[in-house]
């Protein structure tokens, strides 16, 4: 017995000899990938998970899609003529007191679209203090890492004439107040606060410096207050006149060219937009390193599951996806397209497939010369107020995020009356992409314009956000009174993409 027990104990050993380098290899193997994830053993289920809900890629085919002609009641709602912007005062307003309980400095920090939203709110908090105003100033140390300054951007005689009725504004802090308090109040602050916390110090000191001001006022005031900051936003802050002269230079040229009619898209799909939203968009390996290198830079930050992610509507749409939206919905490849963007991660290759579905595909930098862009190019916030100018007066407006610059957009054109304004139902379409092959154009299409219902920028839609800035439902008016959103509601339940830019400032850290 014990010579037989001998004879097996070789066989034994060889066998847990290979279970060993097994076992090793797949050591390796996963050392290696977290290794390249930053050691970060969450990344592992990312790319476990990527496959499961995936986005279109550029590979995939698209000679199905018939050229089709677009239908005219795709580019504007029957209900849009019956509203209009109105922000008059109620009766129980006044003009500002001569005299003030002191000057406000603020900074506005952020870019374009978020200083824009922090200039409108330092003139409701100077009402509020009965404050006079010194011209805001801008934060020139940001990401967007433009040193223009107020007067480069906006017109400042305007800008003090719209509001001299509402608020005092001066150009520049007077000589004798050279020091004056900073102070940083909380995000989202009640005017209770600022009567209760700055109010004082401001009577005390005669002057007050609000630091990194964005998003320090709560978005539910008062009706008058509400209608203030309408007259600051859509009034008030007009463009300087060669930022105003270019954009609608451009509109000009799109209109002439594709006989009246165009789309602005504004696709935000830069890298640090991608990595921040922890979803996959078809890059393969390659993206998931690339954006784990970049989310390098939020030490907090979550690391999420993409499938669950694009699931719960959180993923942008890649620009394919885009394209095959707006064909689906009823525009045709002879549709004019302007495209607002910054640098597309993955360049050429990732535009591909929206070039084709959209041959007539115009940029800024398209449709000017060098020369005329000039005195632009240098200052990302120029070239951003160019894009919101044409993106504005398009005929429709997409969105394939909820930025700053989309919220804002979204909210001056209802204000406008109710311009077609596109986002996408991204709940149910992050989903329903990954159908597209297993069914032909025609039901794709239909079902498509089936999700979209409610998200097509009509009156009567149904929206939960409250954003004074994004739906300033107070500052509409119809025929013959104010809106009060009556009516049967259209579409599903609020579908939002996350603030990217709000979101963002979170993760900052607030000293």
């Amino acid at each position: 017995m014990a010579r037989r027990e001998r004879s097996w104990l070789p066989s034994i050993r060889l066998l847990l000899c290979g279970l060993t380098l097994v076992v090793v290899a797949s050591l390796s193997i996963l050392a290696t990938r977290f290794l390249d994830l930053d050691h970060d053993p969450r990344q592992l289920r990312w790319t476990q998970e990527e496959q499961r809900v995936p986005p279109l890629t550029p590979a995939q085919d698209l000679s199905d899609v018939p050229p089709s002609s677009t239908s005219d009641n795709i580019w504007s709602s029957k209900l849009a003529d019956y509203y209009y912007g109105c922000n008059k005062p109620s009766s129980n307003y006044s003009a500002p007191p001569y005299a003030t309980n002191g000057f406000l400095l603020i900074q506005a920090s952020g870019g374009l679209n978020q200083q824009r939203i922090g200039i409108t709110d330092a003139v409701v908090v100077a009402r509020i203090l009965n404050a006079t105003l010194v011209v805001p100033s801008l934060d020139h140390t940001s990401f967007w890492k433009d040193n223009s300054n107020f007067s480069d951007i906006f017109d400042i005689d305007w800008f003090i004439a719209t509001l001299a009725q509402d608020v005092r504004i001066v150009k520049e802090l007077p000589t004798r107040l050279k020091n004056p308090i900073s102070l940083r109040v909380p995000r989202k602050s009640t005017p209770h606060y600022y009567q209760k916390s700055v109010l004082p110090t401001l009577v005390r000191k005669n002057a007050v410096r609000l630091t990194k001001f964005d998003y320090r006022l709560a978005n539910n005031l008062s009706t008058d207050l509400q209608k203030l900051r309408c007259r600051v936003n859509y009034d008030a802050l007009q463009f300087t006149g060669p930022i105003e002269g270019m954009g609608r230079t451009l509109v000009q040229r799109m209109k002439s060219m594709s006989g009246g009619r165009f789309i602005a898209l504004h696709l935000r799909y830069e890298p640090d937009m991608l990595a921040f939203s922890g979803c996959y968009y078809g890059g393969g390996d390659r993206e998931v390193r690339e954006l784990a290198s970049i989310r390098k830079r939020w030490k907090n930050l979550r690391v999420r599951s993409p499938e669950r992610e694009r699931r719960n509507g959180k993923c942008p749409l890649t620009p394919m996806e885009v394209g095959l939206m707006l064909r689906a919905l009823g525009f045709s490849n002879e549709t004019y397209l302007y495209v607002a963007s910054g640098d597309i991660y993955g360049g050429e290759s990732t535009l591909a497939p929206l070039r084709a579905l959209f041959p007539h595909f115009f940029t800024k930098e398209s449709l000017a010369s060098d020369k005329e862009m000039e005195q632009f190019s240098r200052y990302s916030s120029r070239m951003a107020a160019i894009d919101y100018i044409v993106c504005n007066q398009s005929d429709v407006f997409v969105t394939n995020n909820n930025g700053n610059m989309a919220r804002i957009l979204a909210g001056h054109r209802r204000y406008a009356g109710h311009k077609r304004t596109i986002r996408p139902n991204a709940k149910k379409l992050g989903s329903f992409f990954g159908l597209r092959q297993e069914m032909g154009w025609e039901q794709f299409a239909a079902k498509l314009r089936s999700l979209q219902k409610g998200f097509m920028g009509d009156p009567m839609e149904r929206s939960s956000r409250r954003d004074i800035f994004e739906n300033p439902r107070v500052c509409i008016c119809d025929k013959t009174h104010e809106v009060e959103e009556r009516g049967e509601w259209m579409g599903d339940e609020e579908d939002e993409l996350f603030n990217i830019d709000e979101v963002l400032l979170e993760h900052e850290p607030d000293e």
